[in-house]
Protein backbone atom coordinates (compact mmCIF):
# COMPACT_ATOMS: atom_id res chain seq x y z
CA UNK A 1 0.00 0.00 0.00
CA UNK A 2 1.14 3.16 -0.85
CA UNK A 3 1.86 6.25 1.37
CA UNK A 4 -1.02 8.61 0.93
CA UNK A 5 0.90 12.23 1.22
CA UNK A 6 -2.00 13.81 3.22
CA UNK A 7 -0.49 17.43 3.19
CA UNK A 8 -1.13 17.25 -0.54
CA UNK A 9 -4.56 15.50 -0.17
CA UNK A 10 -5.85 18.42 2.39
CA UNK A 11 -4.69 21.41 0.08
CA UNK A 12 -6.59 19.86 -2.63
CA UNK A 13 -9.63 18.99 -0.36
CA UNK A 14 -9.37 22.60 0.65
CA UNK A 15 -9.01 24.19 -2.58
CA UNK A 16 -11.85 22.03 -4.37
CA UNK A 17 -14.94 22.94 -0.90
CA UNK A 18 -14.77 26.14 -2.70
CA UNK A 19 -17.38 24.14 -5.51
CA UNK A 20 -18.80 22.12 -2.22
CA UNK A 21 -22.31 22.81 -0.32
CA UNK A 22 -21.30 23.95 3.46
CA UNK A 23 -21.71 21.11 5.56
CA UNK A 24 -24.88 22.56 7.84
CA UNK A 25 -23.31 22.51 10.89
CA UNK A 26 -20.56 24.87 9.64
CA UNK A 27 -23.51 27.17 7.47
CA UNK A 28 -25.00 27.77 11.01
CA UNK A 29 -21.53 28.95 12.42
CA UNK A 30 -20.77 31.05 9.45
CA UNK A 31 -24.65 32.53 9.96
CA UNK A 32 -24.77 32.88 13.68
CA UNK A 33 -21.26 32.57 15.23
CA UNK A 34 -23.24 31.22 17.78
CA UNK A 35 -21.78 28.46 19.68
CA UNK A 36 -25.33 27.07 21.31
CA UNK A 37 -27.02 27.17 17.87
CA UNK A 38 -23.94 25.55 16.44
CA UNK A 39 -24.37 22.74 19.40
CA UNK A 40 -27.96 22.57 19.16
CA UNK A 41 -27.80 21.98 15.10
CA UNK A 42 -24.99 19.47 15.69
CA UNK A 43 -27.26 17.57 17.97
CA UNK A 44 -30.18 17.60 15.17
CA UNK A 45 -27.72 16.27 12.10
CA UNK A 46 -26.92 12.90 13.44
CA UNK A 47 -28.06 9.96 11.54
CA UNK A 48 -30.26 13.21 9.21
CA UNK A 49 -29.80 14.47 5.84
CA UNK A 50 -28.25 18.80 6.18
CA UNK A 51 -31.31 20.02 3.73
CA UNK A 52 -33.85 18.09 6.93
CA UNK A 53 -31.43 19.65 9.73
CA UNK A 54 -31.31 22.98 8.08
CA UNK A 55 -35.00 23.27 7.91
CA UNK A 56 -35.28 22.00 11.43
CA UNK A 57 -32.88 24.26 13.13
CA UNK A 58 -34.43 27.62 11.28
CA UNK A 59 -37.91 26.64 12.43
CA UNK A 60 -36.54 25.53 16.21
CA UNK A 61 -34.50 29.20 16.35
CA UNK A 62 -37.16 31.08 14.98
CA UNK A 63 -38.43 30.58 18.71
CA UNK A 64 -35.60 29.68 20.61
CA UNK A 65 -32.35 31.55 21.20
CA UNK A 66 -31.00 30.32 24.26
CA UNK A 67 -31.80 27.22 27.45
CA UNK A 68 -33.92 29.20 28.77
CA UNK A 69 -36.39 29.36 25.79
CA UNK A 70 -35.78 25.70 25.64
CA UNK A 71 -37.53 25.21 28.83
CA UNK A 72 -40.32 27.21 27.56
CA UNK A 73 -41.40 24.70 25.14
CA UNK A 74 -42.71 21.10 26.00
CA UNK A 75 -41.46 17.84 24.49
CA UNK A 76 -44.24 17.71 22.42
CA UNK A 77 -43.97 21.46 20.52
CA UNK A 78 -40.19 20.51 20.47
CA UNK A 79 -40.78 17.14 18.39
CA UNK A 80 -43.34 19.11 16.19
CA UNK A 81 -40.86 21.75 15.26
CA UNK A 82 -37.36 19.89 14.60
CA UNK A 83 -39.56 16.74 12.81
CA UNK A 84 -38.58 15.27 10.52
CA UNK A 85 -34.76 14.94 11.90
CA UNK A 86 -33.90 11.55 12.75
CA UNK A 87 -34.71 9.80 15.85
CA UNK A 88 -36.97 13.47 16.70
CA UNK A 89 -38.72 12.20 19.85
CA UNK A 90 -35.45 11.23 21.13
CA UNK A 91 -33.61 14.46 20.81
CA UNK A 92 -36.38 16.40 21.19
CA UNK A 93 -36.30 15.23 24.85
CA UNK A 94 -32.88 15.48 25.00
CA UNK A 95 -33.16 19.00 23.64
CA UNK A 96 -35.99 19.31 27.08
CA UNK A 97 -32.86 17.97 29.09
CA UNK A 98 -30.41 20.04 28.05
CA UNK A 99 -31.22 23.50 29.94
CA UNK A 100 -31.41 21.68 33.27
CA UNK A 101 -27.32 19.87 32.65
CA UNK A 102 -25.98 23.05 31.13
CA UNK A 103 -27.75 25.17 34.58
CA UNK A 104 -26.47 22.66 37.63
CA UNK A 105 -23.18 21.51 36.13
CA UNK A 106 -21.97 24.13 33.94
CA UNK A 107 -23.37 27.44 34.97
CA UNK A 108 -24.93 28.42 31.43
CA UNK A 109 -21.76 28.17 29.73
CA UNK A 110 -21.24 25.52 26.71
CA UNK A 111 -18.37 23.73 27.87
CA UNK A 112 -15.27 24.00 25.41
CA UNK A 113 -13.69 20.21 26.08
CA UNK A 114 -14.66 16.80 24.71
CA UNK A 115 -14.75 15.61 28.80
CA UNK A 116 -17.09 18.38 29.55
CA UNK A 117 -19.39 18.05 26.43
CA UNK A 118 -20.02 14.41 26.45
CA UNK A 119 -22.45 14.99 29.89
CA UNK A 120 -24.54 16.79 27.76
CA UNK A 121 -27.90 14.96 26.76
CA UNK A 122 -27.76 13.48 23.61
CA UNK A 123 -23.80 14.82 23.45
CA UNK A 124 -21.80 11.77 22.00
CA UNK A 125 -17.92 11.86 20.84
CA UNK A 126 -18.91 12.96 17.24
CA UNK A 127 -20.92 15.63 18.62
CA UNK A 128 -18.63 16.57 20.85
CA UNK A 129 -15.58 16.55 18.62
CA UNK A 130 -17.37 18.77 16.03
CA UNK A 131 -18.68 21.53 18.46
CA UNK A 132 -14.93 21.86 19.58
CA UNK A 133 -13.95 22.44 16.14
CA UNK A 134 -16.66 24.57 14.73
CA UNK A 135 -18.40 26.50 17.21
CA UNK A 136 -14.91 27.14 18.95
CA UNK A 137 -12.27 26.72 16.28
CA UNK A 138 -10.21 24.48 18.29
CA UNK A 139 -8.37 20.69 17.59
CA UNK A 140 -11.37 18.50 17.66
CA UNK A 141 -11.12 15.16 15.90
CA UNK A 142 -14.92 14.51 14.64
CA UNK A 143 -15.21 11.50 12.81
CA UNK A 144 -18.69 10.99 11.17
CA UNK A 145 -19.42 8.05 8.49
CA UNK A 146 -17.44 10.28 5.98
CA UNK A 147 -14.27 10.41 7.37
CA UNK A 148 -14.30 6.99 8.22
CA UNK A 149 -14.80 6.04 5.08
CA UNK A 150 -12.83 8.41 3.15
CA UNK A 151 -9.96 8.08 5.07
CA UNK A 152 -9.88 4.49 4.60
CA UNK A 153 -10.55 4.25 1.14
CA UNK A 154 -7.34 6.35 0.65
CA UNK A 155 -5.50 3.98 3.19
CA UNK A 156 -4.27 6.78 5.39
CA UNK A 157 -5.94 4.75 8.62
CA UNK A 158 -7.13 0.77 9.04
CA UNK A 159 -9.83 0.50 11.02
CA UNK A 160 -13.03 -1.18 11.63
CA UNK A 161 -15.31 1.69 12.79
CA UNK A 162 -15.48 5.59 13.57
CA UNK A 163 -14.31 5.51 17.29
CA UNK A 164 -11.11 3.31 15.85
CA UNK A 165 -10.84 6.34 13.21
CA UNK A 166 -11.51 8.99 15.77
CA UNK A 167 -7.90 7.10 17.89
CA UNK A 168 -5.94 6.63 14.43
CA UNK A 169 -6.36 9.85 13.63
CA UNK A 170 -5.68 11.35 16.85
CA UNK A 171 -2.21 9.81 16.81
CA UNK A 172 -1.55 10.25 13.18
CA UNK A 173 -3.18 13.27 12.02
CA UNK A 174 -1.50 16.46 12.56
CA UNK A 175 -3.11 18.67 14.82
CA UNK A 176 -2.90 21.45 12.34
CA UNK A 177 -5.49 19.55 10.08
CA UNK A 178 -7.79 18.70 13.13
CA UNK A 179 -10.17 21.75 12.93
CA UNK A 180 -11.33 21.85 9.16
CA UNK A 181 -10.69 17.66 7.96
CA UNK A 182 -14.32 17.09 9.15
CA UNK A 183 -15.76 19.92 7.11
CA UNK A 184 -13.83 19.28 4.41
CA UNK A 185 -14.07 14.88 3.69
CA UNK A 186 -18.10 15.71 4.66
CA UNK A 187 -18.58 18.14 1.61
CA UNK A 188 -16.34 15.60 -0.33
CA UNK A 189 -17.68 12.72 0.38
CA UNK A 190 -21.64 14.31 0.26
CA UNK A 191 -20.37 15.44 -3.59
CA UNK A 192 -17.73 13.04 -4.82
CA UNK A 193 -16.67 10.27 -2.31
CA UNK A 194 -19.40 8.99 -1.43
CA UNK A 195 -19.77 5.60 0.25
CA UNK A 196 -21.70 3.97 -2.58
CA UNK A 197 -20.71 4.32 -6.53
CA UNK A 198 -17.89 7.12 -5.66
CA UNK A 199 -17.00 9.22 -8.73
CA UNK A 200 -13.30 8.05 -9.34
CA UNK A 201 -13.35 9.25 -12.59
CA UNK A 202 -13.31 13.18 -11.89
CA UNK A 203 -12.14 12.57 -8.37
CA UNK A 204 -9.05 15.41 -7.79
CA UNK A 205 -7.22 13.25 -5.08
CA UNK A 206 -8.01 9.69 -7.30
CA UNK A 207 -3.46 9.56 -7.57
CA UNK A 208 -3.13 9.45 -4.08
CA UNK A 209 -5.90 6.96 -3.45
CA UNK A 210 -5.40 3.36 -2.71
CA UNK A 211 -8.76 2.47 -3.23
CA UNK A 212 -8.90 0.50 -0.51
CA UNK A 213 -12.50 -2.14 -1.02
CA UNK A 214 -13.39 -0.05 -4.01
CA UNK A 215 -13.97 -1.59 -7.30
CA UNK A 216 -13.46 1.45 -10.11
CA UNK A 217 -14.05 1.29 -14.22
CA UNK A 218 -11.39 3.62 -14.17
Amino acid sequence: MKPVPIEKVYAILKREAVHYQVPVVDLIKMQTNDPFKVLITTMLSARTKDQTTLGAAQRLFAKVKNFADLVKLSSKELEQLIYPVGFYKTKAKHLKQLPLVMQEKFDNHIPQTIEELIQLPGVGRKTANLVVAVAFEKPGMCVDTHVHHIMNRLGYVKTKNPFQTEMALRKKLPILYWEKINSLLVAFGQHLCTPVSPKCSVCPIYRYCNRVGVKTSR
